[in-house]
């Protein structure tokens, strides 16, 4: 217990790290410290604001102009 008052710090990152451990008090395992996992989040999403969407050509959107600027080149 005292180890794990004095290295706390230590213990935990080496726990985020995937190394968990265990407190014990006079030889007696009490808790098992681990990390979390992240919690799930879904699919990153665009065009999510109201009113906003993006066309199916927005990647080709400006090519002429782009292609006359440079000239061509590409």
């Amino acid at each position: 217990m005292h180890e794990a008052k004095t290295q706390l710090s230590k213990l935990v990152q080496a726990a985020v790290d995937g190394e968990p451990f265990i407190i014990a008090r006079s030889g007696t395992p009490l808790v098992k410290v681990t990390s979390l996992e992240a919690p799930a989040t879904g699919p990153r999403r665009t065009g999510f604001l109201p009113g906003l969407s993006v066309p199916p050509d927005f990647d080709r959107m400006g090519a002429e102009e782009i292609e006359s600027v440079l000239g061509g080149r590409g």
